[in-house]
């Protein structure tokens, strides 16, 4: 189920083993397209739950109700092999803000995960025992102007973008604006926690990182952030809480 439709990205996307494990100090992320061929997607769609199914059908475009039915059972299936137990039989629990977790029933060992898709592209993210959020965008010049980066961008950020040549910005704002939603997601927030209220690096060569936090001073200390390269039409960034973890990426075929 390999999409060609993408052009493989430069980095570290490997073909997985035949059995993947995730010890505690790793952390691994997963690249897939979702557009599959037909016979693919019937069985991504046995394996969502009725309100999966339901929330499908709901989608008006047909090519929204494909893109959500293969990163669904996508996701089903990757946490079935995690937990080596039906993909079916999993359900899944919601904070108040929306991020999911598997509720305690369907996962015996602490295994957190965090899915983005965008276009046709999906990335999911798995690890045990930390908070953990992931983002994809398609770069879309259009979307990267100062108006938008005034209104969702820190302070600090928005200074750092202006100062960069104007030929390096688009990059520089995806960077921005991925690896603040990965941080939002992994905190699990949502829009309470106000895009202004905490600082990112965005400049294309510059190591990612988490710069302040106005709610918590020590979050630069604790947090870790990375790129990830998964195609010249994309920017994507992981956020990870913690330490002494090592980056696995594979894709799925």
């Amino acid at each position: 189920m390999k999409n060609s439709r993408f052009a493989p990205a430069a980095t570290i996307w490997a073909s997985p083993p035949p059995v993947v494990e995730l010890p505690d100090e790793e952390v691994h992320v997963w690249r897939a397209g979702l557009d599959v061929p037909p016979e693919a997607l019937a069985q991504f769609h046995q394996l969502l739950s009725p309100d999966e199914q339901e929330k499908a059908a709901r989608f008006h475009f047909e090519k929204d109700r494909r893109h959500y039915t293969a990163a669904r059972g996508l996701l089903r299936t990757l946490l079935g092999q995690y937990l080596g137990t039906d993909p079916k039989q999993l359900h899944f629990v919601y904070n108040a803000f929306g991020k999911p977790a598997l509720a305690s029933a369907s996962s015996p060992v602490p295994l957190q995960f965090n899915v983005a898709h965008s276009h046709g592209l999906a990335l999911f993210a798995f690890n045990r025992g930390r908070q953990i959020g992931v983002d994809l965008e398609l770069v879309r010049p259009d979307v990267a102007t100062q108006e938008i980066a005034g209104r969702f961008f820190a302070p600090a950020e928005v200074a750092a973008l202006n100062s960069l040549p104007e030929e390096v910005r688009t990059k520089a704002f995806f960077n921005c604006w991925t690896r603040k939603e990965a941080f939002i997601k992994a905190r699990g927030l949502g829009l309470s926690l106000p895009l202004k209220h905490f600082a990112v690096s965005l400049a294309p060569g510059e190591n990612p990182a988490l710069l302040s936090a106005k709610d918590d001073p020590d979050a630069p200390k604790r947090w870790i952030l990375r790129s990830l390269d998964v195609a010249d039409s994309h920017t994507a960034a992981l956020a990870v809480e913690g330490r002494e973890w090592e980056l696995r990426c594979w894709y799925w075929a």
